[in-house]
């Protein structure tokens, strides 16, 4: 099951009688405006007429889609994936599911959803999934997404920088629990939605009523329910299941430099914000402290299977570790300071995907990282949330650095005692832990040296180009992907590509197909057939794609995706106990579940880059942005794939798609 970083962010929103697809940086930022009204007081962002959380109540219930339309869309993912035997073989499974078992699950789904109005169909199931899995959280579920620098290079300095997003991320987190926090809404006619005036008015409508009122003027709010996991949040390895721990009680930063942990109060007692400038002298004391790196640092049993940390974890309490991991876990986030430059973008990505293992606690809700160059990313642990906290966190994070910066290149740190004000959390270590930590390590260092890291950039052309050609710029790089594959394996394979659902009540994602009858077609012509066709009909071709995928990226949005909804089902008949229908033994639903390309987007004017592993042995990780005249990718891959060859056949399928939209034959 994908961890995927749910960036390719669409909202596809019913206007009476007909589907308006927009698509948007996470569900909206080019259509939003944040930070609206700034406060006057250092202690918040912002302070937004409308509650943040007004809207909550009355989201909308994410649907269930109908059996016969998931069957439908289930097959029609599977054809170009398989030949008419194993096609036909499918076929007749999934008949035989949707007129048996499958009839009886959806029915006790449907009624279970009833009787839970307050959540959604997929959220527990999709919580269990997350915190059951057993591997790593390190490649296999915690993305990364960069910063760009600072557009005033002397404030990326490691210690101004460092200060400023501490000083800020505390800033967001008194104006989300202030309930201050600009909720989060897709506006579609900005121009009478995000208004002064529509805000005054909407505020007094009741919150059992509120979405409606948005509706009304085409604004859609969307899901805020997993904000209050982004601070004092941490996932706690636990034997077959793990839990999220949360604690807002916790006033206290957790700093890791050299594979050592230290804290110190960043909220003082009134809840206020502590000093920037004894912030900094804090973090100058740690950047400054001689304390070598420990032989045994204990960042680096996070990266652990699941249940091997548990069983660690457990002998660090019994060794009287207990009162130091609550402040690592109470703490409002991690700040992890690295000694090492960023090379390139290649290094960037390594070091904020995974780093050296030692210098990171993987399991909080998300990391700061700030390499010496001031090059900085947050990391996230993915089962609380899917990227759209992050990013709204990350957008905020940036615009308050950039534009009101609370410390200055050659500020002076506070004359305070910072040696007593922060503390160095020294655990006690058997020589059990010893030897946990250091096969931790080395099971560490195994896995990511398997890892490559690519990027590309395409420069002759972007959205605006394709939009001028009426083609969706996702539908084209999604085929510029199919594309790839097919000139260098000669396959098309299983592939996905992250959805948001958040305008659904407790929302998570749905998964995009984007390998399709259409795409496979059009990727034989442009690679197998390149002179048999006209430019027109090529152009044709490119224009059905472009439709076919618009219409499963609306279906999806608005939950009407086949991928949950038999997710749900499998999840159900399993917690009863109840042996599953042999639609789910098939090896066909096994190859579309094991999805070789993985594949997630997002532009943000913070994001620099975002990027993960791949899902599967055999997979690429595919992070994606496509700018105004340019598209980038930053690929993954182990030793089954050859990435770099990969983004050449991406590269080299873009070039063709804009030769053919150009009008020119392909050579």
């Amino acid at each position: 099951m994908s961890k995927l970083l749910s960036m390719q962010c669409v909202a596809s929103l019913r206007k009476p009688g007909s589907l308006v697809r927009v698509r948007a940086t996470v569900l909206g930022i080019d259509k939003r405006k944040y930070s609206s009204k700034t406060g006057s007081s250092s202690e918040y962002l912002h302070r937004s007429v409308v509650p943040s959380m007004h809207y909550q109540k009355s989201l909308p219930r994410l649907p269930i889609p109908k059996l016969e339309d998931t069957i439908r869309k289930y097959l029609a993912a599977q054809r170009p994936l398989l030949d008419d035997d194993q096609f036909r073989t499918t076929e007749k499974l999934a008949g035989d599911f949707q007129t048996g078992v499958g009839k009886q699950l959806h029915e006790e789904l449907v009624a279970q959803d009833k009787n839970n109005k307050h959540t959604s169909y997929i959220s527990g199931p999709w919580f269990d999934m997350y915190l059951s899995a057993r591997d790593s959280v390190v490649l296999n579920f915690n993305p990364f997404m960069s910063f760009n620098p600072d557009p005033k290079t002397e404030y990326n300095e490691q210690l101004v920088r460092a200060t400023n997003m501490v000083c800020s991320a505390v800033r967001f987190m008194k104006t989300l629990r202030a309930g201050v926090l600009e909720p989060e809404v897709f506006h579609l006619n900005p121009a009478k939605s995000d208004t002064d005036s529509f805000k005054k008015l909407i505020r007094w409508v009741p919150s059992s009523l509120s979405w409606y009122g948005a509706y009304m003027v085409n604004a859609y709010p969307l899901d805020m329910s997993q904000y209050f996991r982004l601070f004092n949040s941490t996932r706690i390895p636990k034997h077959g299941r793990d839990e999220l721990f949360t604690d807002e009680k916790g006033r206290h930063l957790l700093v890791m430099r050299k594979g050592n942990m230290y804290v110190f109060d960043i909220v003082d007692r009134d809840g206020n914000l502590v000093k920037p400038a004894e912030i900094q002298s804090h973090l100058r004391h740690i950047l400054s402290d001689q304390t070598p790196a420990p032989a045994f640092p204990l960042g680096v049993l996070t990266s652990e299977n699941r249940d091997v940390w548990a069983g660690l974890r457990d002998k660090l309490v019994a060794a009287g570790n207990a009162e130091d991991l609550r402040m690592v876990d109470s703490a409002l986030f991690c700040l992890c300071l690295d000694d090492e430059s960023m090379k390139d973008h290649i290094h960037i990505s390594h070091n904020m995907l995974h780093g050296d293992g030692c210098n990171r606690w993987y399991d909080k809700s998300f990391s700061i990282i700030l390499a010496k160059d001031g090059q900085a990313a947050i990391n996230f642990e993915h089962s609380w949330g899917d990227g759209v906290a992050v990013l709204r966190f990350q957008n905020e994070i940036f615009k308050d650095t950039t534009e009101q910066p609370l410390v200055h290149p050659g500020s002076a740190a506070a004359a305070v005692d910072s040696a007593s004000a922060v503390r160095r959390l020294q655990f006690n270590l058997d020589s059990e832990l010893e030897n946990g930590i250091t096969k931790a390590k080395e099971n560490f260092d195994s896995a990511v040296s398997k890892l490559t890291i690519d990027a590309m950039e395409f420069k002759k052309g972007g959205k605006e180009q394709l939009k001028k050609s009426k083609l969706s710029p996702d539908a084209v790089v999604q085929l510029a992907f199919q594309m790839g594959f097919l000139r260098q394996y000669g396959q098309t394979v299983a592939t996905y590509e992250s959805c948001s659902t958040a305008a659904f009540k407790h929302g998570r994602t749905e998964t995009i197909r984007p390998a399709t009858i259409h795409t496979k077609q059009c990727s034989h012509a442009f690679v197998c057939q390149p002179g048999k066709h006209s430019v027109e009909q090529l152009k044709a071709m490119l224009n059905e794609c472009s439709k076919y995928h618009g219409q499963l990226t609306k279906e999806a949005a608005m939950g009407q995706g086949f991928d949950r909804h038999l997710f749900a089902m499998r999840y159900l008949a399993n917690s009863k106990g109840q042996a599953l229908h042999s639609l789910y033994s098939d090896p066909a639903y096994s190859a579309i579940n094991h999805n070789i390309l993985s594949t997630s987007t997002l532009t943000s004017p913070a994001v620099n880059l975002g990027g993960f592993a791949p899902v599967v042995p055999d997979g690429f990780g595919v992070g994606y942005g496509v700018h105004d005249n340019w598209i980038g990718c930053n690929v993954s891959s182990y030793p089954a794939r050859n990435v770099h060859e990969f983004l050449q056949c991406v590269h080299k399928s873009l070039e063709d798609i804009f030769t053919v939209l150009e009008g020119k034959p392909l050579s």
